[in-house]
């Protein structure tokens, strides 16, 4: 399969591309420095391009079969429109081409919900404190979302929890509605993606992806992610 990786330098996107590669596809990681990207391989070409330019989309995503958005940026206190602006460019060059697949990475920030039995503190201290951080962030992605929905592609909007570094992949969790556990790792977030786009599981869906083993301390993710919301 021909696959198309915006965010491809990101920390999610890396390990997305890894796994794509270890299973035998064809893939194109999109970042604005290449000369970043340390991944190599026979089936891997590296483009320099901007999701939020549209001639540049136009051109990365043609002849693939599916597309895969890990874009992200830290937290920041400005307005956010890279989610919401680079992804209908996406949206615009696949209706373009004709490509029907499209996964892209949200946040479970993003139209929050409560997750049933959470702890007190938890829901009470720190989510407020996470979500009023990521505001810009979760609004953007928010209406990513929006847009997406209303696309006629077959796609899938995956929502991760607090992100944090693994070594390896879990028998993580999806679900289409809220579910309770606070945290996804980056390889199981990056393994969630490629099943979504190869496999074509659950299109037209949000769903989200939460790790259950060897999870880190609340105060502990915390600590290291508060300033780096938003970052895939």
């Amino acid at each position: 399969m021909k696959l198309v990786i915006f965010g491809a330098n990101g920390p999610t996107g890396r390990l997305t591309t890894e796994q794509a590669l270890r299973e035998g596809h064809e893939v194109t990681a999109v970042t604005r420095r290449p000369d970043a990207f340390e991944i190599g391989d026979a089936r891997l070409s590296v483009v320099k391009a901007d999701i939020l330019n549209p001639d540049e989309v136009h051109r990365v995503v043609a002849g693939h079969d599916a597309v895969i958005s890990t874009v992200g940026i830290p937290y920041t206190k400005e307005p956010v429109t890279v989610y919401s602006e680079g992804t209908a460019n996406v949206i615009k060059a696949m209706d373009a081409h004709g490509i029907r697949r499209l996964v892209c990475v949200s946040s479970i920030g993003a139209n929050y919900e409560d997750a049933p039995g959470e702890a007190f503190v938890f829901r009470k201290v720190i989510v407020p404190i996470l979500l009023k951080m990521g505001r810009p962030l979760y609004e953007d992605t928010s209406r990513m979302e929006d847009i997406v929905g209303a696309s006629d592609l077959d796609w899938t909007v995956v929502r991760p929890a607090g992100l944090f570094d693994a070594t390896t992949t879990t028998d993580y969790v999806v679900s289409t509605s809220r579910h309770p556990g606070w945290f996804t790792s980056r390889n199981d977030l990056a393994d969630a993606l490629v099943r979504e786009a190869v496999d074509n599981r659950n299109p037209r869906a949000r769903v989200e992806v939460i790790t259950t083993q060897g999870v880190p301390s609340y105060f502990e993710v915390f600590k290291k992610e508060a300033l780096h919301i938003g970052k895939k």
